[in-house]
């Protein structure tokens, strides 16, 4: 018998196989069959999937306080610029 080369799947098929698990309208067997790999790598595709379900969402929440720090930062900066603006104005004379 001889065996077969180690194969690569790309990440789209991963999750794609992984989902059809979690899913469970088809036996690990069946699965297997369909795509071509062994039921072991599915499970471990599911676990691997399930596991990091939580940072999908984790990631969306970082970047919204990433965003909110940054709108914070250059709303302060907009705030400093418009006093010095009002500043020099006074000083040099000017008026708006």
């Amino acid at each position: 018998m001889t065996r077969r080369k180690r194969r690569n799947h790309a990440p789209a098929f991963k999750a794609k196989v992984a989902l059809a698990a979690v899913k469970g309208e088809q036996t690990l067997a069946e699965l297997a069959a369909q795509f071509d790999v062994h039921p072991n790598q599915i499970q471990d595709w599911k676990r691997r999937l399930l596991e990091s379900a939580e940072d999908v969402f984790a990631a969306q929440a970082d970047q919204a306080r990433h965003s909110e720090q940054a709108i914070e930062t250059l709303h302060a900066k907009i705030g400093q610029l418009a006093m010095e603006n009002d500043f020099l104005s006074k000083v040099l004379g000017r008026s708006r």
